[in-house]
């Protein structure tokens, strides 16, 4: 492989000749500039990136830690920051934090370890100390979709209020009264809000919440599976299941589905977090689409800009009901959700 010196002995000029205007330096002549570049490409020289890194104190690389990479909701979210990233010229590191703050952590201080230019967090829960250490040392720091209360960095993130008091509504509509919620653990703030904002939705058609109708889930399918089977032992079930995300209502379409019951002649079925496969269910599951990629765009954009020295605003953005047939509702109504955000 072609080094730096091949490079000068080339183009007929010094080491720092080409250092130069590799590295856009003004100073030097448009007949050397145009010498050193037919050089490199004809060489096929490759910069080294570690070691420019260390003369100009950035890696262009972002690092990502998301809860869950086989959450397709995660991926999705991954695959839009990768993207915004790359068309701004930087590379990102994922790490997957399999929903424990301890492999969260374990990614975090790795990151850092490679002088990564900024950070990315979907965070586990909101117990960690080390990502409000690694603010107080400096490294530029953004959440997205959750974020720990009281770390003051920019929060990128979507509100799910008004969709889900559209969902009651709807609900509400088709004639349902008994409505469950399969819950996200309330140590991460889109657990805990998913809960309240259902709360406060339900309370404004009158209906109650009873303990029974509260399932505590963990963001995983088998957890889906194991709230929906205690509703449907209980002696009056409810007429639909709202799971606070997407694995959680796959895991309850299998707990029904194992009782030999149908999605909706025997229980509606509503999701929070839309993803490609609902629209393949049997039926077409109701559910809240957060807009994924437009989230991942915003999110690069405050990141780079705190890397840069400004101090960006949070970001909120809708999310939004899409009603297909998981419910009862007549055919017609399904809607395909804007996976492009």
């Amino acid at each position: 492989m072609a080094g730096i010196k091949d490079v000068a002995a080339a183009a007929g000029v010094s080491v720092a000749t080409v250092s130069r205007v590799l590295n856009a330096h003004p100073s030097v002549s448009a007949d050397a500039r145009a010498r050193v570049l037919a050089a490199v490409e004809s060489l096929g020289y490759r910069p080294n990136a570690v070691a420019r890194s260390l003369r100009t104190d950035q890696t262009r690389t972002f690092g990502l830690v998301i809860p869950d990479v086989l959450n397709p909701y995660f991926t999705e979210l991954a695959r839009s920051v990768e993207e915004a990233a790359r068309a701004l010229g930087y590379s990102v590191i994922i790490g997957n934090a399999d929903e424990r703050a301890e492999v969260q952590d374990h990614h975090v201080r790795t990151l850092l370890d490679r002088r990564i230019d900024g950070l990315l967090v979907a965070p586990t829960d909101a117990g960690s100390p080390l990502l409000a250490d690694a603010v107080r040392g400096g490294t530029p720091l953004v959440f997205v979709d959750r974020w720990i209360p009281g770390v003051d960095v920019p929060v990128v993130r979507s509100d799910g209020r008004a969709a889900v008091r559209d969902l009651v509504g709807h609900l509400w509509s088709l004639g349902h009264r008994r409505i469950a919620i399969i819950a996200g653990p309330d140590s991460t703030t889109t657990g805990s809000e998913r809960v309240d904002a259902f709360r406060e939705a339900m309370a404004g058609y009158g209906l109650p919440v009873p303990d029974a109708y509260i399932g505590q889930g963990d963001f995983r399918a088998e957890s889906g599976r194991r709230a929906t089977g205690g509703f449907l032992a209980l002696p009056e079930p409810p007429e639909v299941v709202f799971a606070a995300d997407n694995l959680m209502a796959l895991g309850a379409l299998d707990a029904v589905r194992a009782r030999g019951l149908r999605v909706p002649d025997d229980i509606g079925l509503v999701a929070f977090d839309d993803i490609r496969w609902f629209v393949h269910t049997d039926p077409p599951i109701t559910s809240i689409a957060q807009p994924t990629g437009a989230l991942g765009r915003a999110a690069v954009r405050a990141l780079v800009e705190v890397i840069e020295g400004r101090r960006p605003a949070s970001v909120t953005l809708p999310a939004r009901l899409i009603v297909r047939r998981s419910c009862g509702a007549p055919p017609g109504t399904d809607n395909v959700a804007d996976f492009g955000g």
